[in-house]
């Protein structure tokens, strides 16, 4: 071999090496850039994107979201709270229900509450925040959540049809650089993932996951 051909290898190689540091260290940035953006507009609701309940009450991750979904509520910025989160085995509620029961109890009125039960995961939660949105003739909604889960949760709901922006939770429990850089890291494996399924999809609403926001018999 040449020492042109030689040449036009180790090229070859290191491209192959950092193109996909390339486009992991642009996701970064842009889950990063995005979560720090704070759309201040008014909308007709808020979706407030579930994070577990323990025995029937909001986890710390969970309770940050809800506090600045009432924050955006009293400052007349939504109308309506819509709560997302089904219920987890050996739970006694939905993690929606806690989420609703938490807001009430701060000063929501019970008629300005919504839920879905039925989801375990961000892509699910949307599909039964969306079917809440179509029934209700819902217009413009902002999603909360921590800010480095925004990027990937509001491309979600844009893809589900949503006139969906972010609103991230300022009392974030994600404090210090290292619970920071795994959240990020986590959200750029499943962020790219979800780019990489995205053609294949049910880009459709889940009416099923409707569910009232008191405890199911």
């Amino acid at each position: 071999m040449t020492v042109r051909g030689v040449s036009r290898g180790l090229r070859a190689a290191l491209l192959l090496v950092l193109l996909p540091l390339l486009v992991v260290a642009m996701l970064a940035a842009n889950i990063w850039w995005f979560g720090h953006r704070d759309d201040n507009a008014p909308a007709d609701a808020a979706i407030i994107l579930g994070a577990a309940a323990w025995n029937g009450r909001p986890s710390p991750v969970f309770r940050e979201r809800i506090r600045h979904a009432v924050s955006l509520y009293e400052a007349g910025r939504v109308e309506l709270l819509i709560f997302t989160g089904g219920q987890a085995p050996g739970e006694p509620l939905a993690e929606s229900v806690a989420g609703a029961r938490y807001a009430i109890h701060h000063g929501v009125p019970a008629t300005d509450v919504l839920c879905e039960q039925a989801s375990a995961d961000t892509l699910n939660n949307l599909r039964g925040a969306a079917a809440i949105v179509e029934s209700e003739a819902i217009g413009r909604v902002l999603v909360v959540s921590d800010p480095l889960h925004l990027r990937r949760a509001v491309t979600m709901a844009r893809d589900l049809g949503l006139d969906a922006h972010p609103s991230p939770t300022a009392t974030s429990r994600f404090q210090g650089m290292r619970a920071k850089s795994d959240f990020l890291w986590a959200e750029v494996r499943q962020y790219g993932g979800y780019l990489l399924q995205r053609p294949f999809l049910d880009p459709s609403a889940n009416p099923s996951a409707i569910g009232p926001c008191e405890p199911l018999d």
